[in-house]
């Protein structure tokens, strides 16, 4: 381990971060809990074959971290926070790993409630519910969380037109789509209906062409996507996506997005801002899916839900308004209303 760990965990304000081993199921990993000062934290379980330890416990106190500001910004009383799990996510031993995972959910007593993620499915959230009540998106109950991240990051997407152009019309808009999984794949669906153009990618080529062929899109290779000449960037893969390499290869007026922690740093909002691009923070656009698991955590009704949803639109206006009017990068902006719930 090369990083500071306990200092790294004081810098970024998290409260506990616990190592999960279990020899007889083959499952290792952690779960970061960054808050739970307005209530339990939650947070998807992320399955990766991370390259070494360091990268998986950063990728689960960043992650856990974006989910504490995620909460307070849509304005939910809950905290943040991530499992992540390290290993083949193709494995055939789902049962054993994610009920072994459960039983480590049920040790901390309710102050972490997980669900789906990238790697991880609504079937093996099943698994953990056989082992603790506290996990959310079930099949039976709010199920995928997709189609309603998907619809929180477009209602972010329209926000972010209107706030550049004065405009939510997308007829002819051209988007660059960084990833066509669950999420993608769904918000694909939502630009092509609005009549947006779509260049599409993904490291699966065959999600890609999926997309491609349903919804009249182009698609091209992973490092082209960059580079393309388009209006929009909408990045829904993995994070750190926006940094010092590729930032500078944008054309785009606008970037919003699902993926999780797209800024590589915090400076790197700096950078977009200082090329005149108009950047939603991922927190404040992919919120969709813990509002929709808000059904089961909250017991809210299906209109409810959608209704909080549709309200991204004006959390997005409010943030660019913000970051506008003091002369901010997004990102702080965003910030600094999320912390306003959470510290005070």
């Amino acid at each position: 381990m090369t990083i500071n760990l306990i200092e790294t965990i004081a810098t970024m304000g998290h409260e506990q971060l616990l190592f999960c081993h279990e020899p007889s199921s083959g499952l290792r990993g952690l779960i970061a809990l960054h808050s739970t000062k307005l209530g339990p934290a939650i947070g998807g379980t992320r399955f990766w074959p991370y390259a070494n330890e360091d990268e998986a416990i950063i990728d689960a106190l960043r992650l856990s971290r974006g989910m504490t500001y995620k909460n307070a910004l849509a304005g939910l009383p809950f905290g943040g926070g991530k499992a992540v799990l390290i290993g083949d996510n193709q494995t055939t031993e789902r049962e054993k790993i994610f009920r072994a995972l459960g039983r480590f959910v049920e040790r901390l007593g309710g102050w972490f409630i997980t669900a789906e993620d990238v790697g991880t499915s609504v079937a093996d959230m099943e698994y953990v519910r056989a082992e603790t009540a506290h996990v959310a998106g079930l099949a039976n109950r709010s199920g995928d969380p997709s189609p309603w991240t998907a619809r929180g990051v477009f209602r972010a997407l329209l926000a972010a037109a209107q706030h550049r152009w004065h405009s939510t019309d997308l007829s002819g808009k051209l988007v660059a789509l960084q990833g066509c999984g669950n999420v993608g794949y769904h918000l694909a669906r939502e630009l092509h209906e609005a009549g947006a153009k779509l260049i599409v990618t993904d490291i699966d080529a065959a999600r890609a062409q999926r997309v491609a062929r349903e919804f009249d899109a182009k698609a091209v290779a992973p490092e082209k996507i960059y580079e393309s000449d388009a209006d929009i960037f909408a990045p829904c893969a993995l994070g750190g996506v926006l940094n010092d390499q590729t930032i500078p290869r944008l054309r785009a007026q606008i970037v919003v997005g699902a993926a999780n922690n797209q800024l590589l740093r915090d400076h790197h909002g700096e950078m977009l801002k200082a090329r005149n691009m108009t950047y939603v923070p991922d927190y404040v656009a992919n919120a969709g899916g813990v509002i929709n698991g808000c059904r089961e955590l909250l017991g809210w009704e299906l209109s409810q839900a959608q209704q909080k949803i549709e309200e991204i639109f004006d959390t997005t206006l409010t943030v660019l308004g913000l970051a506008e009017s003091q002369g901010l990068a997004a990102n702080r902006a965003a910030d600094r209303l999320a912390e306003k719930r959470f510290l005070d």
